[in-house]
């Protein structure tokens, strides 16, 4: 990794090894790496960029496979950029690098209910936004009243919900609502009901151990791999086909929770594809599913 600039302006770096910033510990380099300062330094190096230039917004990298060939792009990490959070009119409004736990602790302490869930969720609220995170019966987008986004030529638009097709881990901006290049999320306005302080940090003090006791957090991964198909558990039909402990290199599909699989040690990218493809495979062969990866797969193979 090479510092190609630093400065009040940031950080820029060169040849960065993704693996540092994905939760897999695994994975290829990125061709460039931005670390923001603030919101302003984010919008200043968004218009300095060529328009042929790609652009790889990351957060915590919770959700995400990096292929070994790396990212010909340039990645900006938004996690400790975007990072305001404050009330606005009885709606909270965090912007796109916060992590969804601190936004559940936040929720909690001012007497809201219905935030509790995000305490699971291990991302920053971009991500959550984009792929409408849920867990434990909610999902983001049930509390959202407005977003924030910003598109490559730097354009700033506040948008609702009306203006997204939202689905089971889905989020589309509709096509009569695209206005030019792609967007990003840059903040949002939530709305949680009033509550009990006091029982909704009890209910985050449950979900967080429930969570250490269903997920095999002592070993790096990513999460839930697969979406649940309609009317079933990604992990049920995984572990009725045997394939709880199937290991292809260093990666192995859990034995505490089958959706999950974790890096057992020196897996690479290429590993964990692998064994995410022969899963799919033995789902469709033996059960007649097709499961789709809820994980982020990106990049060039090697």
């Amino acid at each position: 990794m090479m510092p190609a600039h630093q400065g009040d302006s940031g950080e820029l770096r060169r040849n960065e090894p993704m693996s540092q910033h994905v939760s897999w510990r695994a994975g290829g380099r990125a061709r460039q790496f931005y670390r923001p300062r603030h919101r302003e330094d984010f919008l200043e190096f968004l218009h300095a960029r060529p328009a042929q230039e790609s652009l790889f917004l990351l957060g915590l990298g919770s959700n995400l496979l990096v292929r070994e060939g790396g990212i010909d792009a340039t990645v900006v990490q938004m996690h400790g950029a975007l990072k305001e959070v404050k009330w606005e009119e009885g709606c909270l409004r965090i912007e796109a690098g916060v992590p969804a736990p601190k936004v559940a602790r936040l929720a909690a302490r001012a007497g809201c209910s219905g935030a509790e869930f995000l305490a699971g969720i291990p991302g920053t609220m971009g991500g959550v936004l984009a792929m409408n995170a849920g867990c434990y019966g909610a999902e983001i987008w049930n509390f959202v009243c407005q977003v924030e986004t910003v598109d490559r030529q730097g354009v700033l638009r506040w948008r609702t919900p009306g203006d997204y097709d939202i689905g089971y881990r889905s989020v589309r901006l509709r096509e009569e609502c695209r206005l030019g290049p792609e967007e990003w999320f840059l903040s949002v306005l939530l709305h949680f009901p009033e509550g009990d302080a006091e029982t909704a940090r009890t209910r985050i003090r449950s979900l967080l151990a429930q969570r250490v006791a269903d997920q095999p957090l002592e070993f790096p991964n990513a999460g839930s791999v697969f979406r649940n198909p309609a009317g079933g558990y990604a992990a049920r039909l995984i572990e009725g086909c045997g394939l709880k402990g199937k290991r292809i290199g260093g990666a192995e599909v859990s034995l505490k929770h089958a959706n999950f699989i974790v890096n057992r040690g020196q897996a690479t990218a290429t590993d964990i594809e692998i064994l995410i493809a022969e899963i799919q495979s033995r789902i469709l062969a033996e059960k007649g599913v097709c499961l789709h990866p809820e994980v982020r797969i990106v990049g060039e193979r090697a």
